[in-house]
């Protein structure tokens, strides 16, 4: 049983947690619902109220806590953990995730430009042009619902005979009508779709992964071993109009920047 001050002591911060809700839903009135989740949940973690591994409530306690549906809270949960900022175990539940390293790199040179600028010859071979639906890691990514029509091409870039780049990409078709009607053995996709628009923003995140063996295969790597994963997205008038993800062998390609500090 809590005495006196305890209770007094755990009233007040239910207090003050409503109070929390009630300003965030208050401030976000036009924002989807569970955008208004990410909001109350990356503002706990900003001012440091839930620190890295921080067990967070329960998707029914959340219910009871914000009075949002779980659907709602579900979703919201699923895009924290794709960007990275909570990780969930099944069966224990989700916490605060360490956040990850990023550094800024100043310039990605297209792969194409890196060959022939080094006196190699570049060859494409196309492995897949196609129309998919979004699954829901994809329709974060393009900030659409699951199911929604995209774009994907899968090509591998060689440097004389050695594939040197994975380059596998998802379009949104109302960006691109004609993308799957080009000949990407002659045609630069990245050209291709800066001809249509340049983009206003451009995100890029570096990975270190082990490839499946689908990938190992593609870039002809006899065993698995480290590889350089590069994942990128473009907005157009404010919509995400393309991810990128672009593999490369560990031992045959780098990334680098020069600048002043």
């Amino acid at each position: 049983m809590l005495s006196r001050p305890q209770r007094a002591d755990q009233s007040s911060r239910e207090e003050k947690a409503a109070g929390a809700v009630s300003q965030i839903l208050d401030k976000t009135k036009t924002i989807a619902r569970y955008e208004q989740v990410k909001a109350f949940i990356i503002e706990r973690i900003d001012c440091g109220e839930w620190k890295v591994g921080h067990r967070l409530p329960s998707e029914h306690e959340f219910v009871e806590q914000l009075g949002i549906s779980r659907m709602t809270i579900h979703r919201a949960l699923r895009e924290l953990t794709a960007e990275g900022i909570v990780r969930r175990a099944q069966g224990v539940g989700t916490f605060v995730a360490q956040p990850a390293k990023r550094v800024e790199l100043l310039e990605i040179r297209d792969i194409i430009d890196d060959i022939v600028a080094s006196g190699h010859q570049h060859r494409a071979e196309v492995i897949a042009v196609e129309t998919v639906r979004a699954d829901s890691d994809l329709a974060t990514a393009f900030e659409q619902r699951p199911g929604t029509r995209l774009f994907r091409s899968l090509i591998v870039h060689y440097e004389d005979d050695v594939p040197l780049q994975l380059e596998e990409r998802y379009v949104s078709p109302h960006f691109a009508p004609d993308y799957l009607e080009q000949d990407f053995t002659h045609i630069n996709p990245h050209r291709h779709l800066y001809g249509i628009a340049g983009p206003e923003e451009i995100e890029h995140v570096v990975f270190a992964v082990t490839p499946p063996q689908e990938i190992c295969t593609l870039l002809q790597l006899d065993e698995p071993e480290a590889c350089l994963q590069l994942m990128r997205r473009t907005w157009v008038d404010g919509r995400v109009v393309m991810k990128g993800i672009f593999t490369y062998s560990g031992n045959r390609y780098s990334f680098g920047g020069r600048y002043r500090p």
